[in-house]
């Protein structure tokens, strides 16, 4: 869900995540017009509308059991896992690695 700017309150599904510029695109979200100058392909040219990335920091992921946003924790479960949670819910959003396999990869 996007928190803030033009598409506040809007949801949509992450397409791409830009770590090193702190950008994610969202399909649906900021979207913009390219105008399209005349040309072999674009015989007519026009106006071709697409999605450009926004801000990490604009964006929460939506709690599975509540659908409403929230932010990220992380914790290591008892069996060794670490998994990403919701902080409102406690519900998981997904399982990082298991620390077990990284210990047994080291040990050889």
């Amino acid at each position: 869900m996007v928190i803030a700017g033009d598409d506040k309150g809007k949801t949509g599904e992450i397409l791409a995540v830009y770590p090193k510029k702190r950008k994610v695109l969202v399909k649906g979200i900021n979207r913009v017009y390219k105008h399209l100058r005349p040309s072999r392909s674009h015989p007519q040219g026009g106006r071709v509308q697409k999605e450009m990335p926004i801000d990490i920091s604009n964006v929460l992921p939506i709690d599975p059991k509540t659908g409403q946003p929230t932010r990220v924790g992380f914790r290591i479960t008892p069996d060794g896992k670490k998994e990403r949670y919701a902080k409102k819910s406690g519900e998981t959003l997904g399982v990082l690695y298991d620390r077990n396999k990284l210990r047994s990869k080291k040990e050889k």
